[in-house]
């Protein structure tokens, strides 16, 4: 067997990290070239500050991002430090002078990847672009108003960022709990030069799908309006009203609204402002 068959079936341990730009579908088709230079532009000159040899980066386009694997020759704490507070500087320089600054998710992850002619595979790629892909970190990003965030595998966390290191502190990571196709993960994010931070809560559904959930039984309903927790389920603590740590929709209905009991209307219903014509319809007004 030779030495590229064996390349093809041996794992090698290396640095995966997947690259994504914020609102990328956003871009026209004049912008988002012009968009992908400035990526290649702030990794390439990262790499080349933090002394990071082009022969040990495989750097593979996706369109709006680029996966990248860095051999195990290099040591995951450059990546880590250096690597990343060139990264973010860089793109706070590009970002100077755009209207609509850039935004970048990073996510990375350590474990054993298989290159081919064609680019690279295995779990460690997955995880790492599912950790840069995920609600959270697009969540985080744009809460903060940030220009990066970086998004770290639990396991990366314990073995290396837990440790420190130069530009490495642990304290400003936090984490969070992930569900991905593979099952649920703890994960890390770290916005370079912040404090570590407040995990952003998950939006309430909307739409007709929520809508259309049934209320949580409650009390009587005070006049001109209601509130209830639209998650379909019974969260009630021991005197009957709504538990404190109830999650679901909760919203509002302003109008005129029947007295019920568990649920049960005792006369007919009616939400809404009535108009004049459906008053004289009626025979007078209120």
């Amino acid at each position: 067997m030779n030495d590229d068959a064996m390349d093809l079936t041996e794992a090698r341990y290396e640095l995966v990290i997947s690259v994504d730009a914020r609102r990328s579908g956003e871009y026209d088709d004049v912008d988002k070239p012009r968009m992908r230079e400035r990526i290649y532009r702030v990794l390439e000159t990262a790499f080349a500050h933090a002394r990071v040899a082009r022969d040990a980066v495989h750097m593979e386009d996706r369109g709006d991002g680029v996966l990248l694997a860095v051999a195990g020759r290099i040591a995951v704490t450059r990546l880590l430090g250096l690597w990343l507070v060139e990264v973010h500087e860089m793109l706070r320089d590009e970002n100077r002078a755009l209207r609509v600054p850039l935004g970048l998710r990073i996510g990375m992850h350590v474990g054993p990847v298989r290159h081919d002619a064609r680019g690279i595979s295995g779990r460690a790629v997955d995880l790492a672009c599912r950790l840069a892909d995920s609600p959270v970190a697009r969540r985080l990003l744009d809460a903060e108003k940030a220009d990066l965030v970086l998004v770290a595998s639990d396991s990366l966390y314990e073995d290396v960022i837990s440790g420190g290191g130069k530009f490495i502190e642990a304290a400003r990571y936090a984490s969070a709990r992930l569900k991905l196709k593979e099952g649920e993960v703890t994960a890390w994010f770290h916005l370079p030069g912040r404090a570590a931070p407040e995990i952003p809560a998950e939006p309430a559904a909307s739409g007709p799908a929520a809508a259309g959930r049934p209320a949580a039984a409650g009390g009587p309903v005070p006049d001109g309006g209601a509130s209830a927790i639209a998650d379909g389920s019974d969260d009630r603590d021991e005197e009957g009203g709504l538990g404190s740590g109830a999650a679901g929709v909760r919203y509002t209905v302003h109008g005129d609204m029947s007295q019920h009991h568990d649920n049960v209307y005792q006369q007919p219903v009616h939400i809404g402002r009535i108009t004049d014509g459906a008053r004289s319809r009626k025979g007078g007004g209120e």
